[in-house]
């Protein structure tokens, strides 16, 4: 009668052979698993109670960056003179680098990002660079969960619709 009142465990063991199999494993808490394996179902529950981390890389948010500019009306590429040269190239093998004209600066829950643009005339080049930075600002808050504390924008040139058409026509009559 005594060792019943000293046993404190939840439940006991329906038969002999679960007793003899309790005694034999280790306690639970000692073997404790990552992941409860006992779910039947092929679908995965979602428990926003999980523990965890998730780290997304610099380049991700780059081209997260990359990818809000170019949508912007009045932008015509990313990048300085060298950059969009090379960008035509990788353009042409269809190797197209979003992250071009992009560089950004990733804490554990704060991001940066300066970007060069090249901005179509005549579109109002502030005006661009407004809309540039509340697009990127935006896309990196609400895709990558990270804060904005800067977008920082270079206008490195203007285009001119046409103008590059009429170099290569000047330049293929004269040869």
């Amino acid at each position: 009668m005594a060792d019943d009142q000293k046993n404190t465990a939840p439940a006991t063991p329906a038969t002999a052979a679960d007793a003899a199999k309790s005694q034999a494993a280790p306690s639970p808490a000692a073997q404790a698993p990552r992941v409860d394996r006992s779910f039947a179902s092929s679908r995965v529950p979602t428990d926003t109670d999980a523990s965890g981390t998730t780290t997304i890389a610099d380049s991700v948010v780059a081209k997260v960056a990359g990818i809000a500019a170019r949508e912007v009306a009045g932008v015509y590429a990313l990048g300085g003179g060298g950059a969009r040269a090379f960008g035509a190239i990788r353009d042409a093998v269809n190797a197209t680098d979003l992250t071009q004209g992009v560089k950004v600066e990733v804490g554990e829950t704060q991001a940066a990002a300066d970007l060069t643009i090249v901005v179509e005339y005549p579109a109002r080049i502030q005006d661009v660079a407004s809309q540039v930075r509340a697009a990127v600002a935006g896309a990196i808050s609400s895709l990558v969960g990270l804060e904005v504390v800067e977008v920082n924008i270079e206008v490195n040139d203007v285009h001119i619709a046409g103008a590059d058409d009429d170099d290569d026509e000047s330049d293929s009559r004269v040869a």
